[in-house]
């Protein structure tokens, strides 16, 4: 070893690690297995309740409106709650918030099951709300703790893939569940998710990376994380996923299937699924070679791609051209889906609580795919289905723009602290 590297490991208290090269196929840390496993019990039951919902509010006698209410209060409520949850996160630790967050809406989804009334539904499926705000936050920032610098692509890519197979898989179980009554959804998926706050605190109770020292760096805030030009452009990135991978494929891909292509819900269903089938097989492999070759060139290329695929999509006249461009267009979103996760990790570190900073990047998702889903709906309404489609591509472009100007964020020899990282070296700008 060189007297400058073993200056450098010395640096920065590594100097064990700078003995040999990562190959970055080293195991993971335990504690990344059993939040993949949380995670997937918590998208599968997501998936149990989201499509029984609508249909249980109606059994207390409210209208169409009033029924899907009730999944509008849910992510309005995480989308308000996502601020505060990082500040919590910032003081009390993301273990901590995270199994809070669970529990809420382990506690709240169970007794949507024996909710009376349609207000008591409203209740407790908007507490679920909170719950699903702190723990999806304190979630990624667990993500962010736990990950080796050179594994971070790897561990994101196992994290959303976890989520993707959950949601996949969840309306196939629910459609069992169902047959028990629907309020029996809610009564599996709460108690799934108690058994999953156990494990989870049992499991991660003595970890030092997931309750690091009192040591750790400063905090690294909002404010200081969005003076980096590759944190901008994931906020914005993360707004194009929630418009377009999100509220478009949602709430319209649906009615396109079925008026334009005038095919009915089945093959709506295949659309979708053909788009997750496409996510899935490119999140993991995206995040094995981000690590490699760095996060930039994969956003770069997984947007433009994806922008491109997604006004073909709103363009196409026959169901084979469709189900093409849908699959095309979910691989594009799982490719970098990965890198952009890994991005806000670099930025971050995890040397250092980044709640706010970490609630920010959440909240643009969420904000999309509020915006996206109203904002489609009304533009197929007044002009059509292919300029919903095609403005819905363009804003993927303009966020592939905004990454072709950023800087790499992956680190190289060693992990950059919080400090150094939103330095002008990886486009921040001082005051």
């Amino acid at each position: 070893m060189s007297s400058d590297t073993e200056a450098d490991c010395g640096r920065e208290e590594q100097s064990k690690d700078c003995s040999r090269p990562s190959s970055g196929k080293e195991k993971l840390p335990s504690e990344v297995w059993v939040l993949i496993t949380a995670n997937v019990v918590i998208a599968l039951g997501y998936g149990v309740v989201a499509p029984v919902l609508p249909q249980y509010a109606r059994n207390f006698g409210v209208s169409i409106s009033a029924a899907t209410f009730v999944i509008t209060a849910f992510s309005l409520l995480r989308l308000v709650a996502a601020p505060a949850s990082g500040l919590v996160i910032q003081r009390l630790g993301e273990r901590r918030v995270y199994l809070t967050g669970l529990l809420i809406v382990a506690l709240s989804t169970g007794a949507c099951a024996f909710a009376q009334t349609y207000w008591q539904l409203l209740l407790f499926r908007s507490l679920g709300g909170l719950g699903s705000a702190m723990f999806s936050v304190s979630s990624l920032g667990l993500m962010i703790r736990i990950s080796p610098p050179d594994a971070r692509g790897r561990v994101a890519g196992l994290f959303a893939s976890a989520f993707l197979i959950g949601s996949v898989c969840g309306p196939v179980l629910g459609s069992l569940t169902v047959g028990f009554g629907l309020h029996a959804p809610f009564a599996i998926y709460g108690v799934a998710l108690l058994v999953a706050v156990a494990v989870v605190y049992f499991r991660l109770r003595h970890s030092s990376l997931a309750a690091p020292a009192e040591t750790s760096e400063p905090a690294v805030t909002f404010g200081m994380a969005l003076r980096n030009k590759a944190y901008r452009s994931a906020l914005f990135s993360n707004f194009s996923t929630g418009w377009s991978v999100f509220g478009l494929r949602i709430a319209l891909v649906p009615l396109f299937v079925t008026e334009v292509l005038m095919r009915g819900p089945r093959v709506a269903g295949l659309a979708l699924a053909t788009f997750a089938v496409g996510n899935v097989a490119a999140t993991i492999p995206s995040g094995h070679l981000s690590d490699r070759v760095g996060r930039r060139s994969l956003l770069i290329i997984g947007l433009t791609v994806s922008g491109f695929a997604t006004i073909v999509v709103g363009l196409a006249d026959s169901l084979t051209l469709f189900l093409a461009g849908a699959v095309v267009a979910g691989a594009a979103a799982g490719m970098f889906t990965s890198p952009q996760q890994a991005a806000v990790a670099d930025i971050v570190g995890n040397k250092s609580r980044g709640g706010t900073a970490v609630a920010g990047y959440q909240m643009m998702a969420d904000v999309g795919a509020i915006v996206g889903s109203l904002a489609v709906g009304e533009i197929a309404q007044h002009f059509s289905y292919a300029a919903a489609f095609s403005i819905s591509g363009v804003i993927l472009l303009v966020a592939a723009v905004f990454w072709v100007l950023a800087p790499e964020t992956r680190p190289r020899d060693s992990e950059p602290t919080p400090a150094r990282s939103l330095g002008p070296e990886a486009g921040g700008e001082l005051p």
